[in-house]
């Protein structure tokens, strides 16, 4: 292969090649392998060099490749740059230099075609630092006038195409609370990053990492590539890091699926490239190549312009994607890949080292918000220039140049920990920073260092002044990240923001609010007096629906069907939460349009039931007031209960129609055509499962009692719209339950309809009281009698009666063990039921206790089965004959035309006292429950 004159291949390997193999059979004992790879590793090195295309290999997050990449490219100044990255995300990186770093560019596909449901939705993400060798490219090639950027990796598409989601390592959780807010920025999205650049062979580093003395992985990084390459000139650089990404591909795992993945990337990349020389003209000496070492030592037979063109890529599936810029930190880059806790940071700091010692200026996007002043300008520090020739073999032979100790930097690291520590809570002083300076030189020492690198103090400082607990938020490993360089949280400026934030930060303005900053504002919202800000307050619940919990927290104020917003109190935190703010406008154009996208997603989702359709016709009328959207999932609500063979979601189904139906009732002059439908259809639905629930081991009491109440409550309206009653008496017929709760509620169904008497159903409890075979479970029935109240809440006063001869005939051992039963009855449905049992028993009990001594329970007075309807009788009577209005609105309300006013008073009383029923009845209807 013949070499460009713009990049000449290095010469000279042949005697490296000559002491690797004489060193590989000095070592090795068996056959040749170790000799093959370590001259396969030459061989790789020098088949990237001697390729016309300028290959230049990167670490992601490196300083040492950026700083190199810096200067590469104010040397070689090419006209097309060749970035590894998702070549669908090129239209993103303009928006940039409307963002403070880190930020990362964002590929999220919400309608997923193609790839298994429970994969929605996906996400890929490719966070993007200053001190990253990437984004030296991007500023280059953007700022550059005739500079061509193409970013030529796989899609996002192909990324979940070629990586399985099993395959995908999920985001780890950072140990520090702390850190965990930002750790999780990133979501559950894949990373994809230039350089990759670890040992995938677990011996291998294990290997590296115990004869190194550190402890994980970026401490080794940090102080056996990054410090010996970061002043290093480019061909040393260059060759190093291909030898360092040709060894980890050498001795990776022979994972078959791994190596394809790879395998077809690099094809993938290469294919892009000669596709867009041929079609350009370019001259690949004009260009570079930024790619991860690992690929730049690819040996793929498409590798470079003599392979065979050949590949042909798949096509994308049908996933629409949408694509953008998200806020970022180092803590969720390295929660995300694997990184130790402070590396980034740490790397931030190197980074601003470099620049200083080598005055090398960086290349950064004009406008670029939250970068650094350019360092002073000045000639860079002249760096020895190894030749094009075998530099590999002077850099392995060299020693490790120690570094002096630099006391004033170590002893401002130690003072300022110590300072960081004591406002943390910890009882730090003087004698911890001396300690904390020593045991850093101790530790350097040991582990053949002479200049304490940050990880040295990290130990040291933990060592020294960590304690058996954390009194602050922060532990010293968090406080030795903050003080090396933070952890950095981006911000993607408005600009760079999907029309949907863009619209949420406009119509929230009238707040007066900096909402784009991070952390949390309190809102106060007068709309009594502020009218306009009535809108901020629909803005502000739709978002407490759509977006996680604390970016918008009510304080004060509730949003309840038919209610108007008075005063409101709210805190904000959109700054914090930009991320799922940003995917809103992924999804859609307006939080209103994603709102029911959402709805509708959830109504029709194959498993939702019901009660979570009804559900989403409430949050639709709540939210949106959109009658079209309402009737719509109404009658998808009608489908889903139809085709329903189970009672699961019966209480939820009563309690929401209930809801919905009392807020039509008053809101509309016409109840909207659904709620008829359903009540119509429901009422038909629950009369045929009613005997088969009654039986069913799998459903509960509650259950069967929701059902109950949804015939009963809603039977008015059911039979006005031609339901038959017949229904319920024949489903009741059928009805032959077993166990002693669902009894309970049978016996009450048929006092309901009048099939059984109070005195009947009296008798039957004390039958059951006096039976020594039913007395055990006598509690039960109880307890079916209490989920009787919902629906036959007239009942409340024989519930209190029998609950009253339970405590006082039952004996303790089975009183006693019930109690819990009761109790947990109550809490279950205590929002309904409780309060009308205490008032009741408020009402049947004496209010005193002197009272106490001569007062006989109601149920034991004689004519007790006329006593509701016997007890003020007379002054109920009297009431309703002085106001006969009230009859005749009862009879036109039941759909009769006598009128009661025409009636002599003593004709009324006289009919009155020969009914008595008759005033219970409407003293009954007309108070409150």
């Amino acid at each position: 292969m013949t070499a460009s004159t713009g990049a000449p291949a290095a010469q000279g390997f042949d005697a490296l090649r000559t002491q690797l193999r004489e060193a590989a059979a000095a070592f090795a004992d068996g056959p040749d392998v170790l000799a093959d790879i370590l001259s396969g590793i030459v061989d790789d090195v020098d088949r990237a060099l001697a390729e016309p295309l300028e290959i230049f290999p990167v670490c992601h997050h490196s300083p040492a490749s950026a700083v190199a990449m810096a200067r590469r490219l104010r040397e070689k100044q090419p006209t097309v740059v060749y970035l590894e990255l998702c070549e669908d995300m090129a239209p993103l990186l303009t928006e940039l230099r409307n963002c403070r770093l880190p930020v990362a560019v964002q590929a999220f596909a919400t309608e997923v075609v193609g790839f298994p449901a429970e994969w929605s939705p996906l996400s890929v993400v490719a966070p993007i630092t200053e001190a990253s060798a990437e984004y030296q490219a991007i500023a280059y090639a953007l700022d550059s006038p005739g500079v061509e950027l193409v970013l030529v990796d796989r899609s996002s598409d192909h990324v979940y195409q070629w990586s399985p989601r099993e395959d995908v390592p999920e985001a780890s959780t950072p140990a520090d609370p702390a850190a965990e807010e930002e750790a999780v920025l990133h979501g559950e999205a894949i990373g994809v990053e230039i350089g990759d650049l670890r040992p995938r062979f677990a011996e291998l580093e294990e290997h590296l990492l115990h004869h190194g003395r550190v402890r994980h992985w970026s401490e080794w990084w940090h102080q056996y590539v990054e410090v010996p390459l970061g002043d290093g000139d480019h061909h040393t650089y260059r060759q190093v890091m291909t030898l360092i990404g040709s060894l980890f591909r050498r001795l990776a795992p022979g994972d078959a699926r791994q190596v394809r993945v790879d395998e077809d990337r690099e094809r993938y990349m290469w294919t892009r490239m000669r596709e867009h020389l041929a079609r350009t003209g370019t001259d690949p000496a004009d260009c570079l190549y930024v790619c991860g070492a690992f690929h730049a030592a690819s040996r793929v037979p498409e590798f470079g312009f003599a392979g065979a063109d050949t590949f042909e890529i798949s096509p994308p599936s049908g996933s629409t994607w949408r694509h953008g810029l998200i806020p970022s930190s180092h803590a969720a880059i390295e929660a995300q890949f694997g990184l130790a806790g402070g590396s980034v940071s740490i790397a931030a700091t190197e980074w601003a080292k470099y620049l200083k010692r080598s005055r090398t200026t960086p290349f950064r996007l004009a406008g670029q918000a939250g970068t650094k002043r350019t360092p002073r300008k000045g000639l860079p520090a002249p760096v020895p220039d190894s030749g094009q020739g075998d530099a590999l073999t002077g850099f392995l032979q060299r020693p490790p140049v120690l570094d002096a100790l630099d006391e004033s930097e170590l002893l401002g690291w130690s003072v300022e920990i110590v300072r960081a520590a004591r406002r943390n809570g910890y009882l730090a002083s003087t004698a911890d920073a001396i300690a904390v300076f020593q045991t850093s030189i101790l530790l350097a020492g040991l582990r053949d260092r002479a200049k304490p690198t940050p990880y040295d103090f990290q130990d040291a400082a933990i060592t020294c002044i960590e304690k058996d607990r954390v009194p602050g938020r922060r532990d010293v490993q968090r406080l030795v990240e903050i003080m090396m360089g933070g952890d950095r949280v981006g911000q993607v400026g408005y600009d760079a923001l999907p029309p949907l934030a863009r619209d949420v930060h406009d119509r929230l303005a009238p707040l007066n609010l900096p909402l784009q900053q991070r952390g949390v504002r309190r809102a106060l919202l007068d709309i009594a007096s502020n009218p306009e800000l009535e809108a901020c307050s629909d803005l502000l619940w739709m978002l407490r629906y759509l977006l996680p919990a604390g970016a918008a927290r009510p304080i004060m104020g509730e949003r309840r069907l038919g209610e108007r917003p008075i005063q409101e109190s709210w805190d904000l935190a959109l700054g914090t939460h930009q991320r799922a703010l940003i995917e809103l406008g992924y999804e859609g154009v307006g939080v209103e349009q994603v709102l029911e996208q959402r709805l509708r997603r959830a109504a029709h989702h194959p498993r939702a039931g019901a009660a979570v359709v009804l559900g989403t016709v409430e949050d639709a009328t709540l939210y949106l007031r959109s009658p079209r959207l309402s009737a719509e999932l109404g009658a998808r609500a009608l489908d889903v209960l139809s085709a329903e063979r189970g009672v699961e979601g019966a209480p939820e189904v009563l309690t929401r129609i209930r809801r919905l139906l009392a807020h039509h009732r008053t809101a509309d002059a016409v109840l909207p055509a659904w709620i008829e439908s359903f009540v119509k259809a429901g009422y038909a639905h629950y009369c045929t499962l009613l005997p088969t629930a009654f039986v069913d081991d799998d459903a509960t009491a509650p259950q069967v009692a929701a059902m109950l109440g949804f015939l009963f409550g809603m039977e008015s309206l059911a039979l006005s719209l031609g339901c038959d009653r017949s229904q319920l008496e024949l489903a009741l017929a059928q009805a032959h339950p077993r166990d002693p709760d669902r009894i309970a509620l049978l016996w009450a169904a048929q006092v309901q309809l009048g099939e059984l008497s109070r005195a009947e159903l009296r008798a039957r409890c004390d039958e059951l009281l006096s039976n020594a075979l039913t007395l055990p479970a006598y509690p039960r029935y109880l307890s079916g009698f209490v989920h009787a109240l919902e629906p036959v809440p007239g009942l409340v006063d024989f519930v209190v009666e029998v609950v009253s001869t339970a405590f006082a005939r039952l004996p303790d051992r089975l009183l006693i063990p019930w109690l819990p039963t009761l109790v947990a009855t109550l809490r279950a449905s205590g929002t309904h039921l409780a309060p009308r049992l205490t008032r009741e028993a408020a009402r049947t009990f004496p209010g005193t206790l002197a009272a106490l001594d001569r007062w006989v329970p109601p149920w034991l007075q004689p004519d007790d089965d006329r006593r509701p309807a016997a007890r003020h009788t007379d002054a109920r009577v009297r009431l309703l004959a002085s106001y006969p209005g009230s009859c005749t609105a009862l009879t036109e309300l039941l759909g009769y035309e006598d009128r009661w006013e025409g009636s002599s008073p003593d004709r009324s009383v006289t009919l009155l006292a020969e009914f008595p029923d008759t005033a219970v009845a409407v003293e009954a209807l007309v108070s409150p429950r």
